[in-house]
């Protein structure tokens, strides 16, 4: 493959200048003129609630941020890629006051959303390794998130039926075994979340509680939380719950099956004859039903709106995918010494979300309601360093799903969809996406922490897909801007802008960039002058980042 390193080294100079996120423009219009609606009361308590922490932290708030930096957040926020050309504008040119939250209504309906979610989701629910038996399970994880994401199934309710699939017993005399534990073929990607924790109480309890609950009480499995109030004992008693639960067959890894004995309410800690009865983490003793799992016990008790873990969890999970870093971060780590950055913040998102059903779209439309979410990125005051008195809005790394979607969006690749189902397992990085997906699944603790290896680099640099992307007899992009009669230089530019960037030019890149493309750049030809500069633009941090 003919690399572009030359290229890379004669536009460096171009490069640098891209190298630094900017926004800038007019605030949105006031909260007089909103509807006094749910959604509004609780964006404006979020509001109040950031704007204490910053008085009392002595902090200066940064402006909102422009239409232009606002559409492009939202769409990868929500819909987990960037805005098309003709999206951006048909925004820039929408006159109603409210633009912003039917922005998010449109994004909310739409496909988008349901990929995008499941994407997080299928990666909070797949554990990070390189096991292909594991990453093979994906696929069934997936479809069961989709649906359930797409139908907008209340939270509760969906980690209800996870915890809850319904798995066979084990086999008994006269009755035979049920192929691969799997009683309804619809229950599927259940299953695959038991098997990809190997089928294991340990890892079942390890998962659950960390991912539904904030809690990462498997640090007390072998001695006391080091940190937290957590004890030994409470988490054999909560692994309890799944002591039923157990692999078919061990030694074939996760696809060995699942079954249960549903009656069985205690285990025995690893390295001692002691029996540890089922307990819930609040102390609360369980009331169990014969024949009935252990684990409808525990989903009642998590999903109860009076959980004190459960909505808390939830609401920061979404708060950190929002903002980047949690109100309570890390966001699996609730205990008495990591305290969280705004209590009184989260004790309301919580609030809001149990008083709506668990309607997640909720807490989502008032969090991007609020002027905490509409803030410019860009430091506008030293004060604004601390990214958990959220005084502007933090600089994100992007998912590698966000990346190559956003790619695709912006060349107009007519491949493999925006939000196209799981990549992974056997051959999982033979095609465009898959490359990318590959290449960039190095997850990080937080999404502000982000970071770029050489590979990764080098793939956008040189690799083919960015190649034909910036090619002028290959790109959809830049051959319609190149064909479109009638438009100038400065013209040509503000779409490839708006493609990648979502903005047009500023007048500073404009008085560097409109003479290099008259004059043809080092090859003296215009067209491919303007390829440069779009395969500048789809390398530069403005594009990788959300901000």
């Amino acid at each position: 493959m003919k690399t572009h390193l030359g290229r890379g080294l004669a536009l460096a100079s171009v490069v640098l200048l891209f190298t630094t996120v900017q926004a800038a423009g007019p605030p949105v219009a006031g909260r007089a003129a909103a509807r006094l609606d749910d959604v509004a009361e609780l964006a404006i308590r979020i509001d109040r609630h950031i704007a204490a922490g910053l008085k009392d932290r002595k902090v200066v708030a940064a402006p909102l941020a422009s239409d232009t930096e606002f559409v492009r957040r939202v769409y990868l926020d929500i819909a987990g890629r960037i805005p098309r050309v003709s999206e951006v504008r048909e925004f820039l040119d929408d006159r109603r006051p409210d633009k912003r939250r039917l922005l998010v209504d449109k994004l909310l309906d739409g496909a988008n959303y349901a990929s995008h979610m499941t994407n997080i989701w299928r990666a909070l629910l797949l554990p990070n390794n390189n096991n292909q038996q594991v990453q093979f399970l994906g696929g069934q994880i997936e479809n069961w998130v989709r649906g359930r994401v797409r139908d907008n199934v209340p939270y509760d309710k969906m980690i209800r039926d996870l915890i809850t699939t319904p798995i066979a017993a084990p086999p008994r005399p006269g009755r035979p075994a049920v192929r691969g534990g799997i009683p309804n073929p619809g229950d599927a990607g259940g299953i695959a979340f038991f098997q990809v924790n190997e089928s294991k109480a340990e890892n079942l309890a390890a998962a659950t509680s960390r991912l539904f609950l904030g809690v990462k009480i498997e640090c007390a499995q072998c001695h006391d939380h080091p940190f937290a109030k957590w004890t030994r004992k409470q988490f054999w008693e909560y692994t309890a719950f799944f002591a039923g639960v157990r692999p078919q067959n061990p030694q074939a890894g996760v696809f060995g099956g699942t079954f249960e004995d549903a009656n069985v309410r205690e285990i025995s800690m690893t390295g001692s004859e002691r029996k540890i009865q089922a307990r819930f983490l609040d102390g609360k003793r369980p009331t169990f039903r014969e024949n009935v799992t252990s684990r409808m016990a525990l989903a009642d008790w998590m999903t109860h709106p009076d959980n004190p873990f459960f909505a808390r969890a939830a609401v920061n999970r979404l708060w950190e995918h929002f903002f980047g870093i949690g109100i309570v971060d890390p966001v699996d780590d609730f205990r008495e010494d990591n305290p969280a950055s705004h209590a009184e913040l989260l004790d309301d998102l919580a609030k809001g979300l149990v008083a709506h059903k668990f309607d997640l779209k909720f807490v989502i439309r008032a969090i991007t309601a609020s002027q905490a979410y509409q803030r410019t990125s860009v430091v506008t005051d030293r004060s604004q360093e601390d990214l958990r008195a959220f005084a502007r809005m933090p600089l994100k790394g992007l998912t590698p799903e966000q990346i190559f979607d956003s790619l695709a969006t912006a060349v107009g690749y007519r491949g493999e969809a925006t939000g196209a189902r799981f990549v992974g397992g056997f051959g999982a990085g033979n095609t465009p996406r898959g490359e990318i997906l590959t290449k960039f699944a190095n997850p990080v603790d937080r999404r502000t922490e982000y970071q770029t290896t050489i590979l990764q680099a080098l793939a956008l640099m040189n690799g083919r897909f960015i190649a034909d992307a910036t090619s002028l007899t290959r790109s959809e992009t830049l051959a319609g801007v190149i064909d479109f009669p009638g438009m100038d230089t400065q013209q040509k530019l503000d779409t490839l802008y708006m493609a990648a960037l979502a903005r047009p030019m500023r007048g500073s890149e404009a008085g560097r960039l409109i003479p290099y493309v008259d004059a043809g750049g080092p090859s003296r030809d215009s067209k491919k002058a303007l390829a440069d500069v779009f395969w500048v633009l789809l390398n530069s941090s403005e594009f990788l980042l959300n901000h």
